[in-house]
């Protein structure tokens, strides 16, 4: 049973990190809001089945196992694709500003 789905986005602002600017848009996405959505539906916190998916410039740089580490609980299935976008750095020197867009979409069973 899909429950609800959480807008995100992040950025690094000045290392061009691709990890660093998609667990800013995971925070942005969890900690926005104060949904209890496993104490409403009579849930455990555990049984949280999260589907998440990460867009930034550069998929292949992303540290997934650090992101799992942003949730608090539930089990999150990681999936970076290339999206978000990469400002160039305005003096054409250094790392180019990169920014993440995050969906998780909270569900509890197994036909999630």
């Amino acid at each position: 049973m899909r429950v609800l789905t959480e807008y995100g986005m992040g950025s690094s602002l000045r290392r061009g990190d691709q990890t660093e600017a998609a667990a800013r848009g995971l925070r942005d996405a969890l900690w926005r809001n104060s949904i209890r959505a496993a104490e409403v539906f009579g849930r455990a916190k555990s049984e949280m089945r999260l589907a998440v998916k990460v867009g930034v410039p550069v998929p292949e740089d992303v540290d997934v196992a650090a992101l799992r580490e942003v949730f608090p609980y539930g089990t999150p299935d990681i999936e970076v694709v290339e999206g978000g976008l990469s400002v160039p750095h305005p003096t054409g020197e250094g790392e180019a500003l990169v920014m993440a867009a995050v969906s998780i979409t909270v569900s509890f069973g197994e036909d999630a």
